[in-house]
C-alpha cells in the first residue's frame, strides 16, 4: 500500500515526525500529530501560513500532510531574534544560519518545492502582499512578546475563512501569547476554542451565524479553566532558569520532557 492517498498526503503522522526527528525545534509529537491532521483534512487548493518557522520543523509536517495543490506559505524574517527561550536579540549571523537549516531541511524532506519562504516580519507589507486570499490553516508561532502576538493574531486571524482553523503555540505557556489570547481571542464570537495539545491552542472560526451566549460562556470556561496548567508552566520556566532541576521534577518535568515546557 502507497505511503500517500490519492490526494499526495503522507497518511501516517508517525512517518511525518520521523522525517524531522533531526530537525531543531519545539514542537512535541502531540502537535505535529495535530498539525498532520489539520493539514490533512484540507481541500486541494487551500493555503496554508505558518507564522515563525525556524529550520522547518513544522513546515516539514504541515508540506508533507497536506494534499497536493495547497498552497504552503512559510513567514520568518530569520532575523536571529525570537528564535527560541531567552533568545531575543538580533543576530544576523544566526538569522543566515537558520535559513540555510530551513532550506537545507526542506530539500532533505523532499518538500522543497512545496513550500514558500517569505523572509520578512509577520506585520510587513511584504508578508501580507505574499497571501492576498483567504487562509483555511494558520499557524502561528511568532514572537512571544505581547504586542508581536497580539498583532498576528488580529490581522493573520482575519485572513481565516470561516470554518478555518488557526492554531497557536505556546498559548499556555507563555505570558505574552496568552495574554494575546485572552485580549483578543477569547471575546471574539468570531472564534471557537477546540483544545490544546500541550500548549498548542486550536480555534476554528465560526461559520454561520454567531453562537449562542450559552456556547460562548462554556468556551471560556474551557479556556480559563487551562489557566492553572499556564501558571505551572510559567513557575515552571522560572524553576528552570534557576537551574533548580530537583524542584522541576517535583513540578512534574521529569528527564523525558526536555528542557523548556511547551
Amino acid at each position: 500500500m502507497s505511503d500517500t492517498d490519492d490526494t499526495g498526503a503522507l497518511r501516517d503522522a508517525d512517518a511525518a515526525l520521523a522525517a524531522v526527528a533531526e530537525v531543531d525545534g519545539w514542537m512535541t509529537d502531540a502537535q505535529g500529530r495535530r498539525l498532520h491532521a489539520c493539514a490533512r483534512a484540507l481541500a486541494p487548493g487551500a493555503t496554508i501560513v505558518e507564522i515563525g518557522s525556524f529550520r522547518g520543523r513544522s513546515a516539514i509536517v504541515l508540506a508533507l500532510a497536506a494534499p497536493a495543490g495547497t498552497r504552503i506559505v512559510c513567514i520568518d524574517p530569520h532575523a536571529g531574534s525570537d528564535r527560541g527561550p531567552q533568545e531575543f536579540a538580533p543576530d544576523a549571523a544566526l538569522g543566515d544560519a537558520d535559513t540555510a537549516a530551513f532550506a537545507a531541511n526542506l530539500a532533505a524532506a523532499g518538500v522543497a518545492d512545496r513550500v514558500e519562504h517569505v523572509r520578512a516580519f509577520s506585520d510587513a507589507p511584504a508578508a501580507f502582499a505574499a497571501v492576498p486570499g483567504p487562509v483555511e490553516l494558520l499557524y502561528v508561532d511568532g514572537a512571544h512578546r505581547y504586542g508581536p502576538a497580539l498583532a498576528d493574531l488580529t490581522d493573520w486571524g482575519a485572513r481565516v475563512a470561516p470554518g478555518g482553523t488557526l492554531l497557536v503555540h505556546d498559548t499556555f505557556s507563555s505570558v505574552g501569547v496568552t495574554l494575546a489570547t485572552l485580549r483578543r481571542l477569547l471575546p471574539d464570537p468570531a472564534w471557537s476554542y477546540a483544545g490544546r495539545d500541550g500548549s498548542l491552542a486550536r480555534w476554528v472560526r465560526t461559520a454561520g451565524g454567531p453562537p449562542s451566549w450559552a456556547a460562548r460562556a462554556a468556551d471560556a470556561a474551557r479556556v480559563l479553566g487551562q489557566l492553572p496548567w499556564f501558571a505551572r508552566n510559567v513557575l515552571l520556566k522560572a524553576v528552570l532558569l534557576a537551574r533548580l532541576r530537583p524542584l522541576a521534577r517535583l513540578l512534574g518535568h521529569g528527564p523525558a520532557d526536555g528542557p523548556w515546557p511547551y
